[in-house]
């Protein structure tokens, strides 16, 4: 049997492909809740995104709808097989905003992610002193105890990159986030030779878009794309902001987010470039610190 499950971007995806199969055959909601053994509610649950769906459903459903050609069968399959594992982050359930655990779901699995980050350093690629002075400065500042445990679990996070298959993460930022001081020139100088060795890594990639270079600016604020290429072929942009997290999958959404990324990347500097001016700025830092 299929379960009750939170909407994600894959079963918004499948749920909106499926109703476009559905109307498109001239299915009636009543004849395909018949072949997956449902009611009505349950066909608008699985349409809606609501309802995890079985590979026989899946199929059934396919069959009934005329869904024929392999690449579409294989494109939806790979929208419905998730893998049933247990997150690390579950024992956090209850202490996490709903919205932010899709941001989870497509940051544990997804096979490329590229970020634009207008303000701070992502949170990926933070120290915990960074993290932790981000944090304090919210509009509605945690409690100590809770600013321990975001600042941990935020560490944690960033082990996406020791899994089997790291995503390749690529991440454009301008200049004014080096410069923007949080907290002592200690903490923003230890954070700047952090991103300086997080690109060693093979699956990680840092440009910065410099103050005498004219920027691409009309991008409406941070924001990342989730990729996951194959089967699947999905593309998720990811906007936080202040009052919680927005999602977009739709294709036209999607390609304007595209297009933008691919303006900032032209109006970055390189990535050796972009190293050479994180040491710079934390070599100025450093030696702040050592006459204060």
């Amino acid at each position: 049997m299929g379960q009750q499950a939170q909407r994600t971007a894959r079963r918004r995806k499948l749920g909106a492909a499926l109703k476009d199969a559905r109307v498109a055959a001239g299915v009636t909601v009543a004849e395909a809740a018949k072949v997956i053994g449902g009611d009505n509610s349950k066909v608008s649950r699985v349409e809606n995104g609501r309802h995890r769906i079985t590979q026989l459903e899946l199929n059934a459903l396919m069959d009934l709808c005329g869904v024929k050609q392999q690449k579409a069968r294989e494109w939806l399959t790979a929208l419905a097989s998730e893998e049933r594992k247990k997150n690390w982050w579950t024992q956090y359930h209850e202490l996490l905003p709903g919205g932010f655990k899709e941001t989870l779901l497509l940051e544990s699995d997804a096979a490329r992610i590229e970020v634009y980050q207008a303000e701070v350093v992502p949170g990926l690629l933070q120290t915990p002193d960074y993290a932790r002075t981000v944090m304090a400065g919210a509009p509605y500042p945690p409690t100590d105890e809770q600013l321990d445990f975001y600042v941990k679990f935020r560490m944690e996070r960033q082990r996406v990159f020791e899994r089997e298959d790291p995503p390749q993460y690529i991440c454009i930022m301008p200049e004014g986030v080096l410069h923007q001081q949080m907290g002592s020139a200690d903490i923003m100088g230890f954070q700047l030779r952090r991103l300086v060795a997080a690109c060693r890594s093979p699956y990680i990639t840092i440009r910065v878009v410099p103050f005498t270079r004219h920027p691409y600016t009309c991008t409406g604020g941070s924001f990342n794309v989730y990729s996951y290429p194959g089967p699947m072929d999905l593309e998720v942009v990811h906007v936080p902001h202040l009052d919680g997290e927005l999602y977009l999958e739709d294709d036209e959404a999607v390609a304007k987010y595209r297009r933008v990324f691919q303006n900032l990347q032209v109006s970055a500097l390189s990535a050796q470039q972009s190293i050479e001016l994180m040491t710079s700025i934390a070599n100025d830092l450093e030696r702040e610190a050592r006459h204060k």
